[in-house]
């Protein structure tokens, strides 16, 4: 006798998988649609901007003033202050995190793990505009005290410092899900070797991690350059370029990064027609291409040194 309650089940279930593949295929579409549309409208807007103002000016001239006269829309000085920015808080993120990292994947116990990994993630759910008052009211003050008296309240250092301690979760966490990965065979041919887990860490797992490592070096890169309200309560908004070969001049003083000075323009009274206004999209433009390339050179060494275990 024919059994008609699985006759009936599987219709059911095949019409239920086909609704599902739907539902993935329209979160999947939109999200590819949502990224050419902000293309689309960065290029379009970008394009009536390079018509008024030429590309040369653009890259090569030094001083960005689209909203006080003289007008200048030079963005090597947005692009010198977000490199100098992106470069100290990379400097607080890459070693710390990925030590921290290290520590999770090949030193803590379970426990301590199961705890510690959580309370570190939980630093990626701070606004960030509370990153940003806490180096005005706290970091700035304490550096003033301590190291540099002569630090200008608003200062590419605290901002870069604050920023560094915003993406250690996001280094940390993906480097050590890296780690993991690594087979733990690899670690016990190494300790038949007689080696130490210091060195089986150092010279086995870390090199067998390694495109994760710097995937996660990358992702937190982009996220620096792409912070804003940190940024500019903690580092200001004055566009210039950073002389390194002064220190003084390149960390103690406030900066104008790219995403600050797009926040300017779209808090300004500029009219929606304007020159300055269409600027805000050719620095978004700027910042898109930077961002991309970035991402571009994470998936090139990703693919290229990804290590394949069977």
């Amino acid at each position: 006798m024919m059994d008609y309650k699985n006759l009936l089940k599987q219709p059911l279930r095949s019409l239920k998988e086909n609704a599902m593949g739907m539902v993935f295929l329209l979160c999947a579409v939109l999200s590819v649609a949502t990224t050419v549309g902000i293309v689309i409208v960065l290029l379009s807007e970008a394009v009536i901007f390079f018509s008024e103002v030429s590309v040369i000016e653009f890259l090569t001239h030094t001083r960005w003033s689209p909203t006080i006269k003289p007008f200048e829309f030079g963005v090597l000085p947005l692009i010198s202050g977000t490199l100098t920015f992106t470069f100290l808080s990379a400097l607080v993120a890459l070693p710390v995190g990925l030590m921290a990292a290290v520590y999770l994947s090949e030193y803590a116990a379970e426990r301590v793990r199961a705890v510690l990994k959580p309370a570190l993630e939980v630093l990626a759910g701070i606004p960030t505009v509370v990153y940003g008052y806490f180096a005005l009211v706290y970091i700035t003050p304490f550096l003033r005290q301590t190291l540099f008296p002569g630090i200008r309240t608003f200062n590419v250092l605290s901002a870069s410092i604050v920023v560094g301690i915003m993406i250690i979760p996001t280094v940390a966490s993906i480097s050590e899900d890296a780690l993991r990965a690594v087979p733990r065979s690899l670690r016990l041919a190494g300790y038949g070797l007689g080696v130490t887990k210091f060195q089986v860490t150092m010279t086995v797992v870390i090199p067998s991690a390694l495109s994760g490592i710097v995937s996660s070096f990358i992702l937190g890169i982009s996220r620096a350059i792409g912070e804003t309200m940190a940024v500019t309560i903690a580092g200001g908004n004055m566009s210039r370029i950073v002389n390194w070969l002064r220190p003084a001049d390149a960390f103690l003083r406030p900066i104008q990064t790219m995403t600050a000075a797009m926040v300017e323009i779209g808090m300004s009274d500029v009219s929606g027609d304007s020159v300055a206004y269409r600027s805000l999209f050719a620095v978004g433009l700027a910042l898109f291409l930077l961002t991309l390339l970035l991402n571009i050179a994470s998936e090139v060494f990703k693919s290229r040194y990804r290590e394949k275990y069977e």
